[in-house]
């Protein structure tokens, strides 16, 4: 007896649903990715993780400062013994990420032994791995990922698969605030999430 070719109705039906089960996954990817965006671990850590971010010469960029000066508030408040700033150098430009953001922790008060650094990075994923390196041999750590909101979720996912002991701490401003950039900040996030679930190392 021979088979039936599915028709075309069911090819498109198929295809419909297919494009339907995509878009629903991402639209709960988004949810996730903005409500993660809200969390932060009140308990001490040993470390705060500062994730980099672009600079305008020799300082900061203003989504890099709130970054810097949301790590500078946990160190003043006794809720992280150090920290430790990632980014290297970007395109075109001289000093990397992680010294700028240096450089401007010492000069809020921060002294220079508590503070700690890692030049190489040029992505969230190398940030994490570097750091993750430098303090291995310290033993297992508490550490506070420091980012925008909608950068949480991806980026502690990430730490926690590399075996560090991590948990979020969003900035309390940050300056993606008009819709129309956070629109864009969580698109950007939702595709990039949902590329590392889809190739994720330790999945």
């Amino acid at each position: 007896m021979k088979r039936r070719r599915p028709t075309r109705r069911t090819i498109r039906r198929m295809l419909w649903g297919g494009l339907g089960a995509v878009l629903l996954w991402i639209a709960i990817l988004a949810w996730r990715i903005a409500a993660y965006g809200s969390r932060h671990d009140p308990a001490p850590a040993d470390v705060a993780i500062v994730l980099g971010a672009a600079v305008w010469g020799t300082e900061p960029s203003p989504v890099f400062a709130a970054r810097i000066d949301h790590a500078i508030a946990l160190y003043d408040q006794r809720r992280v013994r150090r920290i430790l700033f990632t980014g290297g150098v970007g395109t075109g430009k001289r000093d990397s990420e992680a010294q700028v953001a240096r450089r401007y922790a010492i000069r809020a008060g921060v002294p220079d032994h508590r503070i700690s650094v890692e030049t190489r990075s040029t992505i969230t994923y190398e940030n994490l791995r570097e750091a993750r390196a430098l303090l291995a041999p310290e033993g297992a750590l508490r550490v506070l990922i420091v980012s925008d909101p909608l950068h949480m979720r991806r980026a502690v996912t990430m730490a926690r698969d590399l075996g560090l002991d991590a948990h979020p701490a969003p900035t309390p401003t940050s300056r993606y605030r008009t819709w129309r950039s956070k629109a864009g900040f969580l698109g950007r996030e939702v595709y990039f999430y949902a590329l590392y679930l889809l190739q994720r190392p330790f999945a």
